[in-house]
């Protein structure tokens, strides 16, 4: 696993091999974070990740998060509860010296609570395949303020997701056994 492109481009990060079943990790592929990332800059979105507020919910080994940050995002926060999930993050923040630019919170995605800072405009959304907490954790980033208007979000997911009212489904594209689907988070209405 590595850093596709960006300032830290080729950069290795910690990897599990092909997961980690007891930890729940589940490492998107480098194929299709290039994909994903191809698809973000290029698929008539503008550049949703220059200067981005990035959040990545259940963030595993802290992949997707990185490569926005070499590619030029502003802040990610990470939030997975798992220690093996944990532990990879600040490896891998650290292999990228991003310790400035990053927070990694210990808690449940799907029990965020209330936003302490900036509201994400890019968001990671790559919950354990098939348990409805990708439901869970959407629901409760969007009450709990942690989404901006008009922020993007990427959903990973192996079956069709249900998101909420307050999100637009814009594209969903299948990568094997994974489904990528772009929604963005809906404007305010203008009265």
């Amino acid at each position: 696993m590595r850093i596709i492109a960006g300032k830290h481009r080729g950069l290795a990060l910690g990897a599990l091999g092909k997961g980690d079943a007891g930890a729940h990790l589940r490492p998107t592929s480098d194929r299709v974070r290039e994909s994903l990332f191809n698809l973000l800059i290029n698929g008539g979105y503008g550049d949703p990740v220059s200067d981005a507020q990035v959040l990545d919910l259940f963030a595993g080994t802290g992949a997707l998060g990185l490569e926005a940050l070499s590619r030029g995002a502003a802040h990610v926060t990470f939030v997975d509860d798992g220690a093996k999930a944990q532990s990879l993050i600040r490896a891998n923040i650290e292999k990228c010296r991003a310790q400035a630019d990053t927070a990694l919170i210990k808690r449940d995605a799907s029990r965020l609570g209330v936003n302490p800072g900036a509201a994400a405009t890019l968001v990671f959304l790559d919950p354990p395949y098939g348990k409805g907490l990708g439901e869970k954790a959407i629901a409760t980033a969007l009450s709990g303020g942690w989404i901006a208007p008009g922020a993007l979000i990427v959903w990973e997911e192996n079956t069709q997701i249900t998101p909420p009212a307050e999100l637009a489904v814009l594209d969903a594209r299948r990568y094997g056994d994974t489904v990528i689907s772009i929604l963005q988070a809906n404007q305010p209405q203008v009265g």
